[in-house]
């Protein structure tokens, strides 16, 4: 027996597919959703997200999932060598990404900010569950909560009962589990400049994330931006890629490879993934798909019903 549901949280749309296990299932994913959207999101005054940044400078008590979810984005910054940075909140706020996407409009950016970057001096202390962000530095969750938002929720439900489970939190996909008839759990990796998908992918356990400057783009014509923050400048990235995919064990790994490759551009996209044994694809501005080493093992060459696809929509990011 399959069961699924879509619906809208964290800004982005949602799929959960469930095999087996008791009817509710589905239901208690979306509200397993909306408890870390609660947690995470930092347009939520009231979210530990937004508590955590207000008490920069001074330790702040957090929940052990948003321990967890600060400790993986400081791991995914040391694995990529700062490629990625969850403290670059500053430079995005002063891209103008300073509220929901659904109420971002206008050629400029919004409010300003002095927050600058510090990752390497967040402290985390897992015996009194405390965070304690260096003075003046703000985090931002990002993509990373969207892909281990899909881990968490993909876990809840293998543990509930289900036999299998795939969750897509707006193009960062976890499968784990038996698939639906005629497996692997089949993935689409839309083609964002092309009708025709470029690619689909087979798994029978774990991740596909997509990092692309086409999901949340605003400003002029002549001065389009876009969310996805090159540490090293502070500045939407220029790096000749329209968007990089990455198949990895989990979902926030996947997340930020997709995140660091694309940074890296097609010049260091590739050595990214290299260097960390992930594999994936990058498509260049010309709408050229590159394929990674080892994506063939992954990739279905036969046609094949998707269970559900990454890339697709243009709201997925908090």
């Amino acid at each position: 027996m399959k069961a699924e549901t879509r619906f809208r949280a964290m800004g982005t749309d949602v799929h959960v597919v469930v095999v087996g296990g008791g009817r509710s299932l589905p239901e208690t994913a979306r509200r397993s959703v909306d408890d870390l959207e609660r947690r995470w999101s930092r347009f939520r005054p009231d979210s530990e997200i937004s508590m955590l940044n207000s008490f920069a400078g001074r330790p702040f008590r957090v929940s052990s999932v948003t321990r967890s979810l600060i400790e993986h984005a400081v791991d995914g910054a040391r694995i990529t060598n700062g490629t990625y940075d969850p403290t670059v909140l500053g430079a995005v706020i002063r891209a103008g990404y300073d509220r929901t996407f659904e109420r971002l409009a206008g050629p400029g950016p919004g409010k300003g900010s002095d927050l600058s970057r510090g990752v390497e001096g967040i402290a985390i202390d897992p015996v009194a569950s405390t965070v304690m962000l260096p003075a003046g530095v703000g985090f931002d969750p990002g993509g990373i909560g969207k892909g281990y938002a899909a881990d968490l929720v993909v876990d809840e439900l293998m543990k509930l009962g289900a036999a299998g489970a795939c969750v897509n939190v707006g193009g960062d996909l976890r499968t784990d589990g038996e698939p639906p008839p005629g497996g692997p759990w089949a993935i689409e990796v839309e083609h964002p400049l092309r009708p025709s998908p470029a690619a689909l992918i087979g798994l029978w356990s774990g991740a596909v994330a997509t990092s692309s400057r086409m999901r949340r783009t605003w400003g002029t014509q002549g001065d389009r931006r876009h969310h996805l923050i090159d540490p090293t400048t502070g500045r939407p990235a220029t790096g000749g890629l329209v968007s990089a995919t990455v198949v990895a064990a989990f979902g926030w790994q996947a997340e930020i490879l997709a995140k660091a490759a694309f940074l890296g551009g097609l010049a260091r996209g590739f050595d990214v993934l290299a260097a960390t044994g992930a594999a994936g694809l990058l498509i260049g501005d010309d709408g050229t798909v590159h394929e990674s080493e080892g994506l063939g093992r992954f990739v279905r060459r036969s046609e094949a019903p998707p269970t559900s696809s990454v890339s697709r929509e243009a709201g997925a990011r908090r």
